[in-house]
C-alpha cells in the first residue's frame, strides 16, 4: 500500500528518486500513465496494473466512449523499471501532459502513486483542504 506525500526533483534526464519505502513493491517494474480528472500521472506496480488492465479489457467493444477511454489511457502508458539508484525516468509525452517541471510531489494513493507538478499539487491541496468536510459528507452518502 502506498501512503504519504514526498517532494522530489527531476534531473536533467527526466529522472527522479522513488521513495525508499516504495522501491520493493516497484522492483518488478511499473507502469506510468496519465491521471484521471487531474493533470497528474498514475504509477502502478505491475500486479496492480494487471488488475486495472483486466477492468479496461472488460469494457464493451460496442461502446464508443469505453473504447475511446481504453485507447487513450493505454496508448499513453509506459512500462518502466527502477535503475540501481531507485530512480525512474518519466517519458517526455507524460512529463508534458502533467506539466512537470523540476519540482514534483509523489503522493501515495493506496494501490498507486501519483506524480504531480509541485505547484499543481499545492493548488489541489488547498482546494481539497477547503472542501474536506463537504467531501467527507459526500463520501458518507456513497456508503463510505
Amino acid at each position: 500500500m502506498f501512503l504519504g506525500t514526498f517532494s522530489r526533483t527531476i534531473d536533467d534526464k527526466g529522472r527522479f528518486i522513488i521513495p525508499a519505502k516504495f522501491r520493493e513493491e516497484l522492483a518488478d517494474g511499473l507502469i506510468i500513465s496519465i491521471g484521471l480528472n487531474e493533470k497528474c500521472l498514475f504509477v502502478f506496480p505491475r500486479e496492480e496494473w494487471k488488475s486495472f488492465e483486466e477492468k479496461v479489457k472488460s469494457l464493451p467493444l460496442s461502446k464508443k466512449d469505453a473504447q475511446g477511454f481504453a485507447r487513450w489511457f493505454l496508448s499513453q502508458a509506459s512500462d518502466e523499471v527502477l535503475d540501481q539508484q531507485g530512480r525512474i525516468a518519466i517519458p517526455g509525452h507524460l512529463k508534458e501532459y502533467a506539466g512537470l517541471n523540476k519540482d514534483i510531489v509523489i503522493v501515495g494513493v493506496s494501490g498507486r502513486l501519483e506524480i504531480w507538478d509541485r505547484g499543481k499539487w499545492e493548488e489541489f491541496y488547498h482546494r481539497a483542504s477547503q472542501r474536506y468536510a463537504e467531501i467527507s459528507e459526500d463520501m458518507t452518502a456513497m456508503g463510505f
